[in-house]
């Protein structure tokens, strides 16, 4: 390899690493606020869940550079087509990052309205449980990329399958407590709102999962995810701005 060769690959590598940091830290943030905006929610903090909905301008400015850096070194490197799959991947991950992000923030927005009105059970607890599946395959998903590790990345869209099983846990007890009493039916309606967040949020770390293994293997997951989802309709969109 001669010594202009040699400069470009390491060069590009030097940015790579860069890249990965990058996402690594956006994921370490992302992470936090999945925990924190439940446990505001558990803990009925409202000073939490507004540190949640001021730490995404973090996450956002993130995956701004991130995207930006990526253009850069997909410009001025013009890598082979291996590591243009890296860089792509990575792009694709920060997008689902920010996505979780977002929605972690609007969870916390909840918060400031259900502490005015009497807890529904044990839902804030359930729905912690059901934050912290899904941190904990987000941990692994990302784990996975670093060691590109197909079998971890593939075990973390299996476990997506849990975080829908306990979303229609969580529907069922919604509808029973609202039954139960008409009074309960506008805290299970944004007790729901943020237990559907949460099993997007199951989705789009599914989605960083599956980058890996089209990283690691250069295809996509051999069988379709079948969604565990099997409540018959939303009682309205999850997504907000």
């Amino acid at each position: 390899m001669s010594q202009l060769n040699e400069h470009i690959v390491s060069a590009f590598d030097r940015d790579l690493e860069g890249i990965q940091a990058q996402i690594m830290k956006m994921g370490g943030l992302v992470e936090a606020a999945i925990i924190q905006a439940a446990k505001s929610l558990e803990t009925r903090d409202e000073e939490l869940a507004e540190q949640v909905r001021r730490g995404d301008a973090a996450i956002d400015a993130l995956e701004e550079s991130l995207n930006e850096e990526a253009a850069r070194v997909i410009a001025l490197r013009a890598p082979a087509a291996t590591d243009l799959r890296v860089v792509l991947s990575v792009m694709r991950m920060s997008a689902n990052l920010e996505r979780v992000g977002d929605l972690s923030k609007n969870m916390a927005k909840r918060t400031s309205v259900l502490v005015q009105m009497q807890p529904i059970g044990q839902t804030a607890i359930s729905i912690r449980r059901m934050a912290r599946e899904v941190e904990l395959m987000l941990k692994d998903a990302l784990d996975a990329y670093i060691q590109r590790d197909e079998a971890l990345a593939l075990d973390v869209i299996e476990r997506d399958r849990d975080v829908d099983q306990m979303y229609n846990t969580l529907f069922r007890e919604f509808l029973t407590f609202m039954l139960e009493d008409p009074r309960n039916i506008t805290a299970c309606m944004h007790l729901h709102f943020i237990a559907k967040n949460i099993e997007r949020m199951g989705d789009h770390v599914t989605s960083i999962a599956e980058q890996v293994v089209f990283l690691t293997s250069g295809r996509k997951p051999d069988d379709v995810r079948v969604k565990e989802d099997n409540t018959s309709t939303d009682m309205g969109p999850a997504h907000e701005g």
